[in-house]
């Protein structure tokens, strides 16, 4: 049966076929991108933030070359790896990892003075101070209240330079559950009293899952509030592929990473439609569906070097010129784990499987 000449589908391009585009092909060389709207020229600034994973395209933008922005560098005393440890050039700003689009848009309501949380700051398990707002950066807390204040009042200030000089945005999305105050609606990186500071009060906070409209209200009010202070700014949005390390609703943990990303990959489609100066890369799909068995450790969780290798080509490709793709390392062909990002719910695992330890 042969199509009418009339058929629409006879002008799709070969990119919106699974049997060009996908079928018996090797994985590494499947790119779920057409055209690009957008290139990143060598002297733009392109500043990034999100979950875990976002750290991955942060190592690849200042390893090619291009303005990688940051804006909070750390003391120049303080050696790079140090400085690594503690939080600084992780990302464009030292706000470790942001897993939520509310936690995103209210870190630019606070940097602008929009939004002051009621949330005092946290105390830690050795007595130091620990800002609820990102409290990994500091390891073993910072020593009096002041200076905690102190560095959030800097930090604050290099987040507004950020988002007032980038040309270019990249944000990954990572989590719809999240733990709020139940005060005033801020949402934290990781409950209280789950290893990193704080205690759980169940009068004060609660848990929630995000939905659909909710991540689209979040994402689309940020790059509306991102335009105000930066006209020029364009915005990348990608998923983590990265699963679930646990989960706080009543279902399996594998339920529970799947409406999480569903409601991701939608909402920011959604977002899409929206705004003009919004743009996608499609890092989830080129990990989780290309089919490649080799692109998880065997805890099915962390990503090995192929897969971000891929990731990064594809990013590549789609976003910067022939001096970044040439200038590219060779995709690493082992399968060993690679030394993992700076994850917040490692560590709090890590805290819950020593009090189990020592309960025993």
């Amino acid at each position: 049966m042969a199509l009418h000449p009339s058929s629409p589908y006879l002008k799709v391009p070969t990119g919106a076929r699974w049997k060009d585009a996908v079928a018996d092909r090797p994985a590494a060389e499947i790119d779920p991108h057409l055209s690009p709207r957008l290139r990143i020229t060598p002297t733009q600034q392109v500043a990034s933030a999100g979950s875990c994973f976002a750290q991955r395209i942060a190592e690849a933008l200042q390893d090619s070359g291009y303005g990688y922005m940051v804006a909070e560098s750390g003391p120049a005393f303080i050696d790079a790896a140090d400085r690594k440890a503690l939080g600084y050039g992780v990302y464009s700003a030292r706000y470790g990892n942001i897993y939520t689009t509310l936690q995103l848009l209210q870190l630019f309501d606070r940097a602008y003075g929009r939004f002051e949380p009621s949330e005092p700051l946290w105390r830690n398990a050795e007595g130091g101070y620990v800002d609820p707002f990102r409290p990994s950066v500091q390891p073993g807390g910072f020593a009096t209240e002041s200076e905690c204040l102190w560095d959030r009042r800097e930090h604050l200030a290099a987040v507004r330079a950020m988002f007032e000089q980038l040309d270019v945005f990249v944000f990954t999305l990572g989590l719809t559950e999240a733990w709020l105050s139940a005060d005033d609606g801020a949402v934290f990186p990781v409950s209280p009293g789950s290893g990193l500071g704080g205690e759980f009060d169940p009068a004060r906070h609660r848990y929630h899952n995000f939905s659909v409209a909710e991540v689209t209200e979040h994402l689309s009010q940020f790059i509306t509030r991102l335009a105000e202070v930066n006209p020029r700014a364009q915005v990348i949005l990608t998923v983590s592929p990265v699963p679930l390390m646990a989960t706080f609703e009543d279902r399996h943990v594998l339920q529970a990473t799947t409406y999480s990303k569903a409601v991701l990959r939608v909402a920011v489609e959604e977002v899409l439609r929206r705004h003009d100066n919004a743009h996608y890369f499609a890092s989830y799909e080129i990990v989780t569906a290309t089919g490649d068995s080799n692109y998880f450790a065997p805890d099915r969780r962390s990503v090995l070097p192929a897969a971000v290798a891929h990731v990064i080509a594809c990013f590549r490709r789609q976003y910067m010129g022939d001096e970044a793709i040439a200038s590219a390392p060779t995709a690493p062909t082992t399968t060993a784990l690679p030394n993992q990002p700076l994850c917040d719910e490692q560590l709090v695992m890590d805290a819950l499987a020593r009090h189990a330890a020592q309960g025993q």
